[in-house]
């Protein structure tokens, strides 16, 4: 089936573009969310009467988005679950609960804005996609612990271990600087480095 895109589609294409995509995935996803049109002569007359008032409207939901990601900075969110002793949980965490968590730390997001391939099963901290806008993503952490005091403890544990991986990649960048300050010292100016020296010509 074709459509028309009303708005970037992740994998699809960009606002106005025309696509082929599955029956099934145009009538559970794209039509009935607004993200398309079926691509008719009629439809493409209207998606280019209305192209400019949706760019317009496009641009401002954009910078809401770009807005609220800036706020959200590093947000981490604990959901506490019963679990096993190898931290496997009994049952897990969905989209739904992610989005539940979010939005009662004052994020408003819908389920469908949460990309998780699959549910969460382990205690731990997880990284988690949030769709805020079709061009705007941003990172949350999901805490899973069996308690709150668990909680802060993984991220007490997460942030150190951070911290620590950072000052491993700030000391190799600066061994590699160092390296290729000595190789260019080492080198004569206007010689090459592959160049054979006088004494490997003579023989």
């Amino acid at each position: 089936m074709e459509v028309i895109l009303l708005q970037r589609v992740e994998k699809l294409g960009q606002m106005g573009d025309v696509v082929t995509v599955k029956p099934g995935h145009a009538r559970n996803r794209l039509l009935p969310q607004g993200m398309a049109l079926r691509a008719t002569k009629a439809n493409l007359s209207v998606f280019e009467a209305q192209k400019v008032q949706l760019e317009a409207d496009n641009l401002d939901r954009r910078k809401e988005a770009e807005a609220v990601a800036e706020n959200m900075g590093e947000l981490a969110v604990t959901l506490v679950r019963q679990a096993s002793d190898v931290g496997q949980l009994y049952g897990s965490v969905t989209a739904r609960d992610i989005s539940t968590a979010v939005t009662d730390a004052g994020f408003t997001v819908a389920r469908t804005q949460v990309v998780l391939d699959q549910p969460i099963k382990n205690l731990g901290l997880h990284q988690v996609k949030i769709n805020l806008h079709p061009e705007v993503a941003v990172e949350v952490t999901a805490n899973v612990a069996r308690s709150e005091e668990d909680a802060a403890e993984q991220l007490r544990k997460g942030a150190a271990v951070l911290g620590t991986i950072e000052e491993m990649e700030a000391e190799e960048e600066e061994a590699l600087e160092a390296a290729e300050e000595l190789f260019e010292e080492e080198v004569p100016e206007g010689a090459s480095a592959d160049a054979p020296n006088e004494e490997d010509t003579k023989a």
